[in-house]
């Protein structure tokens, strides 16, 4: 299996190296739509809080949110819109990256896009709850209760299909055990890790935070390249000795592939320019998300290794795509 390549490295605003706009020449844009394809949650609060300080590309930007079809809704209708700059995408790089490997069909191509700037990311956590003995403190000691205990060897995550699913099954790939997934909506599944009714489960960092540091569920790892800033004590999966389950989260934006460049410069440089708001910063801290932006290039490049990562990923967990 691939080892992901991070690119944490390169820093906030280099997709404008070599040119940093003081002030636009005009608004490109009247008004703006920013959809996602999730209801009222994460994506919507993150892409407000960038929205709010890119005055200079828009007079006036809305965001909607477009659940359904596992978010697939929100793409085609940024795909089938006008491609004037007036409707954006912020979507997790997997509606890219991996979608096209988990559904035989899909409305869309990554190719009917334009990728034009990452804005932020973030880790996920192996968590457990009182299901599990309190001295299972490790992803080793973990394992071994799991493989003492086939039954009760459960994970939650926010669905089928998910990066987070495959992230557990390639655990209980990789480690020798049957780890059987239960598939939630969201994050409900943290509740139910407290609540002892399964295991364990594989979440976004901020779905279980409060429930971390309340001391209702234990972290055991972290899949990003470093500690999260968020739990610093944890370690990493690749600390924990599963290298090959290092993964980030990423959301970034997209508008439709012939959006002229002109446009798609503007929209970049306003995306840049909030990132470096402070406001922004610490809105999107609180999300338990780091700004996390890189160059136009960079994205693109991203998300072929990813689709290439990904790729390798499904067939080696046997997952059989569906429509």
């Amino acid at each position: 299996m691939m080892t992901r390549r991070y690119w944490l490295a390169v820093s906030v605003g280099s997709a404008a190296v070599g040119f940093v706009p003081q002030v636009l020449a005009q608004q490109r844009v009247k008004a703006a739509r920013i959809l996602t394809g999730f209801m009222p949650g994460l994506p919507d609060a993150v892409a407000r809080h960038v929205a709010s300080q890119m005055k200079d590309y828009a007079s006036s930007i809305v965001v909607e949110t477009r659940p359904g079809a596992s978010g697939r809704v929100a793409v085609e209708a940024v795909k089938n819109a006008s491609a004037d700059g007036s409707v954006i995408l912020l979507a997790p790089l997997g509606f890219m990256t991996l979608f096209p490997h988990i559904y035989k069909t899909l409305g869309y191509q990554p190719r009917d896009f334009i990728p034009v700037s990452t804005v932020a990311s973030f880790a996920t956590v192996l968590t457990v709850g009182p299901k599990v003995p309190g001295d299972v403190l490790t992803v080793a000691d973990f394992v071994g209760w799991c493989r003492e205990n086939p039954r009760n060897a459960t994970f939650g995550t926010p669905g089928v299909g998910t990066s987070l699913h495959f992230i557990g099954a390639m655990l209980g790939r990789t480690a020798r055990f049957e780890f059987v997934h239960v598939p939630y909506q969201g994050g409900a599944a943290a509740h139910d890790v407290q609540k002892g009714e399964i295991a364990s489960a594989i979440l976004p960092i901020g779905s279980s935070l409060g429930l971390i540091r309340a001391g209702s569920v234990r972290a055991l790892a972290t899949t990003g390249p470093r500690r999260s800033p968020f739990l610093v004590d944890v370690p990493t999966m690749a600390e924990a000795g599963y290298p090959e389950l290092e993964d980030v989260t990423w959301y970034g934006f997209f508008v439709p592939a012939k959006t002229p460049a002109d446009i798609v410069e503007s929209l970049n440089d306003g995306i840049q320019e909030a990132l470096r708001v402070e406001e922004v910063k610490a809105g999107l801290a609180k999300l338990s998300v780091e700004v996390d932006a890189i160059s136009k290039a960079d994205f693109a490049r991203l998300i072929a290794s990813e689709s290439d990562r990904w790729k390798v990923i499904v067939q080696a967990t046997g997952f059989t795509p569906s429509d």
